[in-house]
This record gives C-alpha cells, structure tokens and sequence, in this order.
C-alpha cells in the first residue's frame, strides 16, 4: 500500500491534524510521500496556470508546461497512491486556504476527472481516502461544518469514493473526549 500523506494545519507544533495522522500512520503504516501545505504554501492558481491547463498539451509553450509543472507533480503524487491521508483543520467552518489550493491544483479537466455525458466523471478511482479533521467549535457533520461535506464531494469528483473521517471536532467545549473519540476512531480503522 502506497500513502500519501497530506498536511494543512497552519500550526506545526501542537496541531491535532498532525497528531491524528501521526496515528493513523502508526496504524497503517508510514506514508511514502508527504506533502505539508501548512508549512510550505502552495501558490494559487492565476492566469497563466488557468491558460495553460486549458492548452492542449501538445500545444503549450515551455512557459505553459513550467506553470503546470508543480500541479503536474501534485497529480502524479495522487495517482501513485493507494491511501491518501488528509489533516484538514476546520478554519472558520471550511478548510485551510492552503488545502484548497492544493485542491485548485490537482482538480484538473481531462487529467483527475473528465466530462461526460451525465457529468464529471472521475479518473482516481479505486483509492482511499482518511481525512483527519479537527474543530475548535464546529460539530462535524453539522449545519456550519462546510468542510467535511465538500472534501468528501471533491474527493468524489476526482474518482475517491472511499472517504473516511476521523474527527477530534468542538474541542473548546469537548476538550480530552474529542481526542478520545478520534483515537477511537483511528482505532477503529481496518489496516
């Protein structure tokens, strides 16, 4: 089983996230590849990169594959991947800017996912997805969690059905017991 592991906490020390995947690795296993969001930003998409990805690639100047080059490898690290591990703090009610833009990155047209007659169809099929997520005061799966629902529809779109959450959610009020219920959790995970 190959992992990818994804970081998106802005914290590097004292993050729950990171803390989580740390032990969902040490349930599954070490990740091969690690990519942390939080620590090293990922650029956002702009002009030149939206231009050179709806370039035909036979087509693309130098300038154009340079743009795509970073998005290029983001896509490449998902495909190798068997597991793809998530830290997915919940930042007013969504996710870290720094995730999104590795989503902006990697959602891509002909290269994660394709249109079809019945509407998008993904192309990462046959993967999984753990993404650990951690609330201070929004209830996963509640009214104002729009993070868990929309990783869950973009991982869907890209072709990652197989979604689990792990949640350490409404820590200011919960404290230590949401820790154990995502311990539990991760307990809980099949190997």
């Amino acid at each position: 089983m190959t992992i990818l592991r994804i970081d998106s906490s802005a914290r590097t020390e004292g993050s729950t996230t990171r803390a989580l995947l740390d032990g969902i690795e040490a349930r599954l296993g070490a990740a091969d590849t690690h990519r942390d969001l939080g620590g090293q930003a990922l650029p956002q998409i702009d002009g030149t990169w939206v231009a050179a990805n709806f370039t035909a690639p036979e087509d693309r100047t130098p300038a154009q594959h340079d743009a795509l080059a970073l998005s290029d490898a983001l896509v490449e690290e998902l495909r190798q991947a068997d597991t793809i591990l998530i830290g997915a703090p919940i930042y007013n009610f969504s996710v870290p800017g720094a995730l999104k833009a590795w989503i902006d990155l990697v959602c891509r047209a002909g290269v994660t996912f394709r249109y079809a007659a019945d509407g998008p169809v993904g192309l990462l099929q046959g993967k999984r997805a753990i993404v650990a997520v951690a609330s201070g005061g929004t209830q996963v799966g509640s009214g104002i969690d729009f993070a868990t629902g929309y990783l869950r529809h973009i991982l869907g779109f890209v072709g990652i059905q197989d979604v689990t959450f792990v949640s350490a959610d409404r820590q200011g009020a919960r404290g230590d017991a949401a820790l154990a219920d995502a311990r539990d959790q991760i307990d809980a995970l099949a190997a």
